[in-house]
């Protein structure tokens, strides 16, 4: 019995290592979806205990949470799987993806090209003034092509305002369908880094954030979910 007792504490201890150092995204979503509880609030979520029967968490603002596990393990052994299945719920309840972007993807190639030709076009186009005699760019650019600076003075104010629309839809867009699914933190540097970039190059900026999210799925599927501790 004494044995038996001492292998399950040893289950115990390295579920509860595992998931605290590998798996703390997880016990924040349990946090969300089971306790109702804020992102703010679950974050630095860590689990404390495990039964047979359920778990207690103890949230970023230091309070500590029990969430049950229904229906209750008849062993230990079988945490690896209810977890699993307990993010996946989390994930669908939350309409987020299992995969995480935690880096920005700078233009490069043609999407630099991409980037300065649309950042030079809010530069030039933020003014009417840039487009008459006197200014800096007018000065040292578009005195030398006085039909073609015509051209610009008079779409000025259509151009720029169609510009600002057409990106902000696209940067609501990004925020809405890829930054949070894909669990980027509202309002960090990432999600700002991204936001100006898409909002400044546009259709560019989606096509290097979908190449990371499949780099990532590339990767996890390499790797077999591993939430029990167990090599």
């Amino acid at each position: 019995m004494a044995e038996d007792e001492k292998q399950t504490a040893a289950a115990k201890q390295r579920i509860i290592t595992h998931m605290n150092s590998d798996h703390q995204d997880s016990l924040v979503m349990f946090l969300q979806v089971y306790n109702r509880l804020s992102s703010s609030t679950a974050k630095s979520a860590q689990l404390e205990d495990v039964s047979l029967s359920d778990m207690v968490i103890k949230a970023g603002d230091g309070a500590r949470y029990t969430i049950p596990i229904e229906p209750p393990m008849k062993s230990l052994l079988e945490a690896r799987h209810r977890f699993v299945d307990m993010h996946s719920h989390c994930l669908s309840s939350l309409g987020i993806s299992d995969i995480k972007i935690e880096k920005y993807s700078a233009p490069h190639g043609h999407f630099t090209v991409i980037f300065a030709v649309c950042f030079a076009t809010y530069v030039a186009f933020s003014r009417r003034e840039n487009f008459l005699p006197g200014s800096l760019l007018y000065d040292l650019i578009f005195k030398r092509f006085p039909r073609f600076t015509l051209f610009c003075y008079d779409i000025q104010p259509l151009l720029i305002s169609l510009m600002v629309g057409i990106h902000v839809c696209e940067a609501t867009y990004m925020a809405l369908y890829r930054l949070k699914p894909y669990r980027v933190p509202l309002l960090s540097g990432l999600w700002w880094t991204w936001m100006i970039s898409c909002f400044i190059e546009g259709f560019g900026s989606f096509q290097r954030f979908d190449a990371l999210v499949r780099q990532e799925k590339a990767k996890k599927e390499q790797q077999k979910p591993n939430l029990s501790g167990k090599p």
